[in-house]
């Protein structure tokens, strides 16, 4: 296996201390070695939270290599290691630009042979009887429009979260082109006539993997939360849509996620969808680029020159309103998921219209300064009346009513304003399709508002709730900044909030300010991190009205 260190188990027989999982060892700070049907696996402890909170094994393979015949194919298992060092990340995924060049573990070898997961777990002090532990699970999927990221990414390191007894898995799954081509002769040599969802199989096969091993850890696999964040946040929702992943999971938490399936960004990043004819035809077009007949000759294309066009994005708003907002509503990634009738069998408003999904509990909500709304946006009143006459049409003197903008400032302020209400207004109707197909579990949706340390000048922007939520500061950052105790605080009741979701399905506990759930007669949302509590979806209820109409109007996405 390319990147991973095994080592024998003659030299590990003589390591003091070193016993089976479920024995007595000679340090209480020595990471149990954990016996599973593969082999044995061998950890080390976190070097954060003061280097004894935290015990962490690194690069576990959950599959076999989709390298050479089996790029593109769903893989089997991983093949039997008889003793695994997992004391190093397993290689990132194939990608050009990835989330973890910003947010680094120090990893830098990039791979197709790739599927790894990593798991933290307290530093268990009794270490017998592990398996009777039974603690709650997090299975975490990173973001990064499909096309970058890695589990190895130093904001969702598992030691915060387990050192409040919770268990976390972090996941690589293919991306790209290696995760999401599809193409008439995959789906004709399937089995399944469906292609182009690889990447998603991979996320599925590693939560069968968890499933199947966590309680080895100390972890329930009752009670796994699937949890994710942008691309990761459309995946943890994928879990609830696809029948493959049924009964794997008891929660989902969709950071930057769930929107009504008319709210137009809902089409304009990586929870967008494509048709399988779609998806297909893009597939002929890419072979066409590379000049190739077939996907035999494809599979013989170098992995760097099929990462020349790994970052490609769909033409969606060609030709629309939305396009002269590319601020906002940008077009999404080509290399996204499509509706194959094997993985996903309905397409998101079906699904949530027929039911056809899991009823368990929803954690999902947005940040104050994303999609659009910019702390640096800014329009001039022409600009801005030209722009939102365009979008809005015959609606246009309701909107102008409801954010006017006769100058700079008014209309700078207004367009902010419209972004962050149909951010809340597109997760509260979300919430509210959810119990109007039939839906009996309970949504909770939240606001961020606090902008991190990190970048504070860009406010609670694009997956800074990710620093507090995984109880984090300052050991994941990547800067030399000053956290103060309003950061703290944050902290402190974030990552509470979110432990409690993942252990009952409910965040409230701990004293925390009460977070109820969503619901139609109650159009509010919880708002944390400058301010806690129940709040508005809009500073005026003439805007949900107005939005409500608006949307109605457009085409599920």
């Amino acid at each position: 296996m390319e990147g991973r260190s095994l080592i024998s188990g003659r030299l590990l027989s003589t390591l003091a201390g070193v016993a089976a999982c479920g024995s007595s060892l000679a340090s209480a700070l020595s990471p149990p070695v954990i016996d599973c049907h593969y082999g044995t696996i061998h950890g080390t402890l976190s070097p954060f939270r003061g280097g004894d909170k935290a015990f962490v094994y690194k690069g576990i393979p959950y599959a076999q290599p989709p390298t050479g015949a089996n790029r593109w194919t769903k893989v089997g298992g991983p093949s039997l290691w008889g003793t695994l060092n997992a004391t190093e990340f397993g290689p990132q995924c194939a990608q050009t630009i990835s989330d973890a060049g910003i947010f680094s573990s120090g990893k830098t070898t990039t791979s197709e042979d790739c599927l790894y997961l990593n798991v933290w777990t307290p530093a268990y002090k009794n270490q017998t009887n592990m398996t009777s532990k039974k603690l709650p699970v997090l299975f975490w999927i990173y973001g990064g429009r499909f096309t970058g990221g890695s589990g190895d990414v130093k904001t969702y390191d598992g030691t915060g979260l387990a050192q409040k007894d919770i268990i976390v898995v972090t996941i690589n799954y293919r991306l790209g082109p290696f995760g999401f081509l599809a193409h008439p002769e995959l789906s004709a040599e399937s089995g399944h006539n469906s292609s182009g969802n690889y990447g998603i199989l991979d996320q599925q096969a590693a939560l069968h993997w968890v499933n199947e091993n966590i309680q080895l850890f100390g972890g329930d696999p009752n009670q796994i939360t699937v949890g994710g964040q942008s691309a990761g946040s459309a995946s943890a929702l994928d879990v609830m849509w696809s029948p493959l992943a049924e009964g794997l999971a008891e929660g989902i938490i969709s950071e930057s996620g769930a929107r009504g399936p008319h709210d137009p960004m809902t089409g304009t990043v990586a929870t967008s969808y494509r048709t399988k004819a779609a998806a297909e035809k893009q597939g002929v077009e890419f072979l066409k680029e590379l000049n190739v007949t077939s996907i035999s000759q494809l599979r013989n294309v170098s992995m760097e020159t099929l990462l020349e066009y790994d970052s490609l994005s769909d033409t969606i708003w060609e030709g629309t309103p939305f396009y002269n907002l590319s601020d906002a509503f940008m077009e999404p990634p080509m290399w996204r998921p499509n509706i194959d009738g094997y993985v996903f069998t309905a397409n998101y408003a079906e699904s949530l219209r027929n039911n056809s999904h899991a009823d368990i509990p929803i954690l999902t909500g947005g940040n104050k300064d994303e999609s659009g709304a910019s702390p640096s946006l800014s329009y001039n009143a022409s600009t801005y009346h030209d722009l939102f006459s365009n979008l809005f049409g015959d609606l246009s003197d309701e909107f102008f009513a409801l954010y006017p903008g006769s100058n700079t400032t008014e209309a700078s302020q207004s367009a902010k304003e419209f972004y962050r209400d149909l951010g809340r207004v597109g997760t509260w109707r979300w919430s509210i399709d959810w119990a109007a197909g039939g839906a009996k579990s309970n949504v909770y949706t939240y606001y961020f508002t606090h902008g991190p340390a990190e970048n504070r000048e860009s406010g609670a922007y694009h997956g800074s709730e990710l620093w507090y939520t995984f109880n984090n500061i300052p050991y994941a950052s990547y800067s030399n900044v000053t956290w103060n105790s309003d950061d703290y605080a944050v902290e402190s009741k974030m990552a509470n909030y979110w432990a409690n979701f993942i252990r009952t399905g409910n965040p409230n506990g701990n004293g925390l300010p009460q977070f109820n759930p969503s619901t139609k007669t109650s159009p509010k949302t919880m708002w944390l991190g400058d301010a806690w509590g129940m709040g508005p979806i809009t500073m005026n209820n003439k805007r949900i009205q107005f939005l409500n109409k608006w949307t109605s109007r457009l085409p599920a996405w």
